[in-house]
């Protein structure tokens, strides 16, 4: 409670504030974040809600395809789809099996971000366990590098033995971290702000993304990480009011998708084995095969031309029966490009009707699951959009918007900041400027 009524004092002190011109922005996504956490009075969201009513708010927002994590924090930093900046999933396909390469490093992004923007303006930047950010160039940087462990992600911190410092001074020279734990994430922030005041810092809290797993939507677990997650929130502000840049800071509290609950799931490739069109994926024996991401799955073809391939995984798709048809919706190659998601895939499939795609290629290719939450799927669900809401100089108070993307976010800062980013897809949501 104590650090809940720490943030709204900080919030109630912004009310003066709007003559003030911006210097720094601090971006916060809460791993999972739905519009309904602060437009509906039955979530524990105190500091989002009054964000809300002081700031600028988004109906909904509109995520990438897929609708995973990775893809979108990085069209949030660099204003473009997938298909341009080149994370296409979490995890990479790797065709004769997965070992475990994710897109950790920067260097995966093929296009100039908000941080490469900041620097080339002479301005300090900081990252907090934010997607695909190993060696970006960021002053103060805590790398979300998630199962490469804990001497890996000091080895990639920035300044050289930040980590090990923050583990000591904040976290009594624990070994580990519990970065589970929204509230660490926002004590190391806090921690960066009033030692470094940087002028952009991006920061990832994802409590609530490992409990809608769990549990789904509205999971008793899941209303808990939310007041979790608002509480790391106040604790943000509360640092910089500490630092004396509260007023003079951009505020924004976005996500990267929504979630949609399931008890089915699907796992297409046992199809293509017992069509023949896999043979032995380890020997690299196979024409075609579909790459899971949960909400969605990416058919591969061994050969980009191997249109009959293509045709004969369609073929099988619509003479389904109609109790597997109903949890498929396919994203034809023309939907793909439109949505700017990957370009190596012949077609995708959407997960419908509380299905939920898997990569098993033995056992039942349909089977009932415990309820649980995923996400990925195709943007137009309304249950996979997340939210958007932002306060400080230069944002108008009480304004709102029916629907923006994610790729709109790095345009806003853009401005906000003054930095040059060539490229970009997304456009400055109308109404969330001031002036």
């Amino acid at each position: 409670m104590k650090r809940l009524f720490i943030g709204l004092i900080s919030l109630l002190a912004f009310t003066n504030a709007s003559a003030q011109k911006a210097e720094h922005v601090v971006l916060i996504t809460i791993d999972g974040f739905r519009p309904d956490f602060y437009l509906d009075e039955g979530w524990n969201t105190p500091n989002l809600r009054a964000m809300m009513g002081k700031g600028f708010h988004a109906k909904g927002v509109t995520s990438v395809f897929p609708s995973m994590t990775y893809p979108s924090h990085t069209t949030i930093i660099t204003g473009v789809r997938p298909a341009k900046h080149g994370i296409y999933f979490n995890a990479m396909f790797e065709p004769t099996g997965s070992t475990g390469k994710i897109y950790w490093m920067d260097s995966s992004i093929k296009v100039p971000t908000i941080w490469t923007a900041a620097k080339e303006k002479g301005l300090k930047s900081a990252a907090m366990f934010w997607p695909v950010s190993a060696d970006a160039p960021v002053d103060y940087n805590i790398a979300d590098v998630g199962s490469m462990g804990e001497k890996n992600r000091g080895d990639y911190s920035r300044p050289a033995g930040f980590y090990d410092k923050v583990k000591k001074e904040l976290f009594n020279d624990s070994p580990r971290i519990d970065l589970g734990k929204d509230y660490n994430v926002a004590k190391i922030a806090a921690k960066v702000i009033k030692e470094g005041k940087p002028n952009l810092m991006t920061i990832h809290f994802f409590g609530v993304d490992s409990k809608s797993h769990q549990q789904g939507r509205n999971g008793e677990a899941v209303h808990e990480a939310v007041a979790i997650a608002d509480s790391s929130v106040g604790m943000v502000m509360q640092a910089l009011k500490d630092a004396g840049i509260f007023e003079k800071t951009v505020f924004i509290v976005t996500g990267d998708h929504g979630f949609t609950d399931v008890t089915t799931t699907i796992n297409p490739n046992v199809w293509l084995i017992e069509a023949g069109i896999i043979k032995d994926v380890k020997k690299d024996d196979w024409k075609a095969q579909f790459f899971s991401v949960s909400g969605a799955t990416y058919l591969y073809l061994k050969d980009k031309n191997d249109q009959q391939t293509a045709k004969q995984v369609l073929d099988l798709l619509n003479n389904l029966p109609a109790e597997h048809k109903k949890f498929i919706r396919i994203i034809d190659r023309k939907k793909l490009d439109a949505a700017g998601a990957n370009p190596e895939v012949a077609f995708a499939i959407t997960a419908e009707n509380g299905g939920a795609f898997g990569n098993s290629m033995t056992g039942d290719a349909v089977k009932e699951r415990k309820l649980g939450g995923v996400h990925g799927n195709f943007p137009d669900f309304r249950e996979i959009r997340t939210g958007f809401v932002a306060i400080g100089p230069g944002v108008k108070a009480g304004g709102s918007v029916q629907l923006m993307e994610l790729r709109d976010i790095a345009p806003f800062i853009v401005k906000v900041l003054g930095l040059k980013l060539e490229g970009m897809e997304g456009k400055v949501p109308a109404g969330l400027s001031a002036k």
